[in-house]
């Protein structure tokens, strides 16, 4: 009997023809799979992808954060940001994210951060952007928009590690992005921490 793969999500019937699946390494594969034994569909759980803005306002040098009406971490502070759709690039789903969080309207400027959280089985991308306007207000996904200069980032409050670790690195490199120049793709792996 094959052991079960702890990182997979429990399937038990086939969304395509609705008879049971078993959990098998399919043929020229070395992972477990949810395989239907009646047509044979391999159903594969992937990562999900995240994708949002950090919208900055350049003239006093703010960025513009969203704090959460939804769980998780309610409450808490974060970028526009939100899991990417079927049809759509990264960069319309980043568009898209910081219009339905912050009603805001940006031109992104190029890819910036890219954190895999391989414990929540995500990757976060967070895409450089200028906000058009201060015409921004909370959708309905966050209590309020604000914007915020570096020393007055809500540090202690920002909802997730792939924000804060985000929004250290771009507040890091501002002088050289207001100034036009190209600055490295930021890369990070955030692991859950074991506790003993």
């Amino acid at each position: 009997m094959l052991a079960t793969d702890p990182s997979l999500k429990p399937m038990h019937f086939c969304s395509d023809c609705g008879q049971p699946v078993a959990l098998v390494i399919p043929a020229d594969d070395n992972r477990l799979r949810h395989v239907c034994a009646d047509c044979g569909t391999i159903h594969y759980q992937n990562p999900k992808m995240v994708v949002g803005t950090i919208p900055c306002w350049q003239p006093e040098r703010q960025v513009l954060l969203c704090r959460r009406a939804i769980e998780p971490r309610r409450g808490y502070w974060t970028l526009p940001a939100g899991f990417m759709e079927n049809n759509e690039t990264t960069e319309e789903a980043a568009e898209r994210e910081t219009h339905e969080e912050a009603g805001a309207r940006v031109e992104l400027l190029g890819l910036f951060a890219l954190l895999n959280v391989p414990h929540v089985h995500q990757v976060h991308l967070f895409y450089q952007a200028r906000l058009l306007d201060l015409d921004f207000s909370a959708g309905i996904e966050s209590l309020e928009c604000r914007l915020f200069s570096e020393s007055e980032i809500p540090w202690e409050d920002l909802a997730f590690p792939t924000v804060s670790h985000t929004l250290q690195r771009f507040f890091a490199d501002l002088s050289i992005l207001i100034e036009g120049k190209p600055v490295a793709l930021h890369t990070l792996d955030i692991r859950k921490r074991i506790h003993d």
